[in-house]
């Protein structure tokens, strides 16, 4: 019985040295989720965003904040939601869909700077060609070779520099 008078005896001391421990403040951080400590909140952190000091309840820590600022603090609660696994895997899948377009875009962009670059350089050796006054050959529909007389020679010239004015 002595035994068992000394075991409760310790289980109460026991139980006043660790409620001391267990004192802890909470408080609402800037993006609206609360803190747990066992040290005080920062300086930067308002006193009517302090939910709990050690020794005191909630109703006894500060007076209740005005309505505008309630409403205020829980649309920063509600607007901060906890990140679940389900909105990760949309936002990655979002950035990822971002990036596709992004490196497609960037892909044609270079095919048509190359298809581009292509046609200018065929363009500007035809310029040469016909421009040094070589004779210069065509086939018409008939599959008959018809070479070029100066009239179109001229004209052909000058769409070529239309075509090649575009180029660098």
């Amino acid at each position: 019985m002595l035994r068992r008078q000394i075991q409760i005896i310790t289980a109460l001391l026991a139980l006043g040295i660790t409620s001391h421990a267990l004192a802890q403040y909470v408080w609402v951080d800037d993006k609206g989720n609360k803190q747990y400590s066992d040290t005080a909140p920062p300086a930067s952190v308002p006193k009517n965003r302090i939910l709990k000091t050690p020794g005191k309840s909630t109703e006894q820590s500060e007076p209740a904040a005005p309505a505008k600022e309630a409403s205020t603090a829980a649309n920063a609660a509600s607007a901060n939601k906890p990140v679940t696994t389900a909105s990760r895997n949309e936002d990655y899948n979002k950035r990822r869909a971002e990036q596709a377009e992004k490196d497609k875009k960037a892909a044609d962009d270079q095919q048509a700077a190359s298809e581009k670059s292509k046609n200018c350089e065929r363009a500007k050796t035809y310029q040469k060609t016909l421009e040094s006054g070589v004779r210069v050959a065509t086939t018409d529909k008939n599959g008959e070779r018809n070479y070029m007389d100066d009239a179109q020679r001229a004209k052909e010239i000058a769409d070529t520099k239309k075509a090649t004015a575009g180029c660098q």
